[in-house]
C-alpha cells in the first residue's frame, strides 16, 4: 500500500529519522505523556518470546523496543533503515546485533525467526503489503507477528478530539525537545492517513498471515495486531 500523498521517498524518510535520532526517545516520552512505555510493554507481552527464541524487531530505531527481548533471554535482532538511529542504539547497547535493513527487502534468510515485531514503524514503510510479505518470509512456519501502531479511536467524540486537537498540537509539543518540527508534522500526517484496525487486519490476511486479531489500547489510539504464519 503506497501513501504517495505524503510525498516522501524512503531515502528522505531515513534522512528525517537520522536527524532526530538522538532525541527521538525523549520526544516520544513527551508527546505520548509517557504512554509509549506502556504500549511497548504490551507489545513485548503480545510477542511472548521465550528464552532462546529468535525475534526480529523491525523499525527498531535506537533499540528501545529490542532491549526487553534481549533482557528476557531471547535473541533479538534490531533492524532499521535509519543509520543514524542504529548508531545511537549501538552506542547505548553495543551487545545488540543492530542490522540496517529495508522492510520491503529484508537481508535475512527465509524462516530465520520465531517472531517478528514492528512498533510504530509500519506506517512509515512505502509499501505496507510488501513489508508484511517480507516479515512472513523471514518468520518460520507457525511463527508469529505483532504490530503496534497508531490507529483509529473507537469512540467518535474522542476520535474527533484526537484528530482535531492532539494531532494538531503534536508538532508544537515535539518542538520543545526537538528542533526538527517538520519531521513531526510528517509523522502526524502519517498517523492521519493510516488504515484503521479492520483495514490493517485485511492487509495482513492478504499478505498471507492467518489467525489475525487485534486489541485496542488507549481507546484505539494504538492497536496491537497479531498473526501467525501458516504451519
Amino acid at each position: 500500500m503506497s501513501r504517495a500523498s505524503l510525498e516522501k521517498k524512503p531515502a528522505e524518510v531515513a534522512s528525517m529519522f537520522d536527524g532526530i535520532a538522538r532525541r527521538y526517545d525523549l520526544t516520544n516520552d513527551l508527546i505520548s505523556l509517557g504512554q509509549d512505555r506502556r504500549w511497548r510493554r504490551l507489545t513485548v507481552d503480545a510477542v511472548a518470546a521465550m528464552p532462546g527464541e529468535r525475534v526480529l524487531d523491525l523499525a527498531a530505531g535506537t533499540g528501545t523496543s529490542s532491549e526487553p527481548f534481549a533482557d528476557g533471554g531471547a535473541y533479538v535482532v534490531p533492524s532499521d533503515f535509519s543509520i543514524g538511529m542504529l548508531r545511537v542504539g549501538k552506542e547505548r547497547r553495543p551487545d545488540l546485533p543492530f542490522v540496517a535493513g529495508d522492510a520491503t527487502s529484508l537481508p535475512f534468510a527465509d524462516a530465520s525467526f520465531d517472531a517478528a515485531t514492528i512498533s510504530f514503524g509500519l506506517r512509515n514503510v512505502v509499501d505496507t503489503s510488501a513489508a508484511l510479505r517480507e516479515m512472513l518470509r523471514v518468520v518460520r512456519p507457525g511463527g508469529r507477528i505483532v504490530i503496534a501502531e497508531f490507529s483509529t479511536p473507537t469512540w467518535v467524540p474522542f476520535r474527533m478530539a484526537y484528530h482535531e486537537g492532539f494531532l494538531r498540537v503534536l508538532p508544537v509539543l515535539a518542538r520543545t525537545v526537538s528542533t526538527d518540527r517538520g519531521s513531526y508534522e510528517y509523522l502526524t500526517e502519517s498517523i492521519r492517513s493510516w488504515p484503521d484496525q479492520e483495514a490493517l487486519a485485511r492487509l495482513m490476511l492478504g499478505a498471507g498471515w492467518e489467525r489475525v486479531a487485534y486489541r485496542n489500547v488507549s481507546g484505539g489510539i494504538v492497536a496491537l495486531h497479531r498473526g501467525f504464519r501458516p504451519a
